[in-house]
């Protein structure tokens, strides 16, 4: 999971508070407001609570919300209602929307006919459907026979390709914008052999055909994405397994924590929440197992807080991914170098 979403958490001092609300409407979730606005009263500033309480009176299926200086930096709605919790600490604890959430991959949806593509990108905000279209004429060949038939079929041909080149230079824009890992392509046969022709190297090598899908009828389209973006997941958590055991990278939190400060990190490893506290300092990569050791890195007044509030911190500062699996033990890192 890439952490960029959650950065501007890091970019404003704490303290912060961190609210996850279930699905309660009208009254009841004014009434039920008040009592977890009691729950931070004696912490939180009045700006800070009045406006959490505009986000959190919102209907939605769950709702995480952190806010700090009188200011919501982050509300994310939650696609089920998450454990109830209203808390006030040093960072904010983001653990529970990540694990909710799981990885969020970066990418793009491609359904593909002879007159061009509906495109829908995911990644970098809400997701972005496009139509893409070049050529309307000619487009479907006919048996209508005589001298003009074989440049017809040619001319039909030639519009065809067109709207798949029209379709490949977008999805290569959106790859190089989003940093896309999958191109799911389904549609015509036709089509999607003039797509993947056109395609730039970095694109091509991230496409995966699925079986169902017309402009139409989407019928099993959204299955089959779903069933193929849940493969690459469990393709890219084996590797990151298995680049971790070969290279003999960190585990435990001290020294995965040494290795965040030295940003050497390519992906956390964490088999779930860790609420074993740590010492950290302002700085985003500034935890430490040891008090003293942040002393030493020029930590003045370290401070305690949740282990994975911390690593979830400096992952996100240092441009590492974070990977719930339970098939480590303790925290582990996959390095860079």
């Amino acid at each position: 999971m890439r952490l960029d979403f959650i950065r501007p958490l890091y970019e404003r001092r704490g303290p912060y508070a961190s609210v996850y609300l279930g699905a309660l409407t009208g009254p009841e979730r004014e009434s039920h407001w008040r009592g977890v606005r009691d729950q931070l009263d004696h912490h939180a500033d009045k700006a800070t609570l009045d406006a959490l309480q505009e986000e959190a009176l919102r209907a939605a299926a769950g709702r995480a919300l952190f806010a700090t200086h009188g200011d919501v930096v982050l509300a994310e709605s939650l696609a089920r209602a998450p454990s109830e919790l209203a808390v006030w600490t040093p960072l904010p604890h983001v653990t529970p929307m990540l694990m909710q959430r799981g990885e969020n991959v970066p990418h793009i949806r491609v359904i593909v006919d002879h007159a061009g593509a509906e495109i829908t990108v995911f990644g970098g905000g809400s997701p972005r459907k496009a139509t893409v279209e070049a050529a309307s004429w000619p487009l479907q060949k006919t048996a209508q026979g005589g001298w003009s038939q074989k440049r017809y079929e040619r001319a039909v041909d030639e519009a065809w390709e067109k709207n798949a080149v029209a379709v490949a230079h977008e999805i290569d824009e959106q790859v190089r914008r989003i940093g896309a890992e999958l191109v799911l392509v389904a549609g015509e046969p036709k089509s999607r052999s003039y797509l993947l022709h056109h395609l730039g190297t970095k694109a091509a090598d991230r496409v995966t055909m699925v079986e169902h899908g017309s402009r139409e009828d989407h019928g099993q389209f959204e299955a089959d994405v779903e069933r193929a973006l849940d493969d690459w997941l469990d393709r890219r958590r084996a590797e990151l397994l298995e680049r971790h055991q070969e290279s003999s990278g960190p585990t435990g939190m001290a020294r995965v924590s040494q290795a965040l400060r030295e940003g050497r990190v390519h992906a956390v490893l964490v088999p779930g929440e860790l609420p074993k506290p740590v010492w950290i300092g302002e700085g985003g990569t500034q935890l430490a197992t040891d008090q003293g050791e942040l002393h030493r890195w020029g930590v003045e007044e370290p401070i305690q807080e949740r282990s994975d509030s911390a690593l979830a911190r400096a992952a996100a500062m240092t441009d590492a991914e974070l990977w719930f699996t339970d098939a480590v033990p303790d925290v582990a890192a996959v390095l860079r170098y």
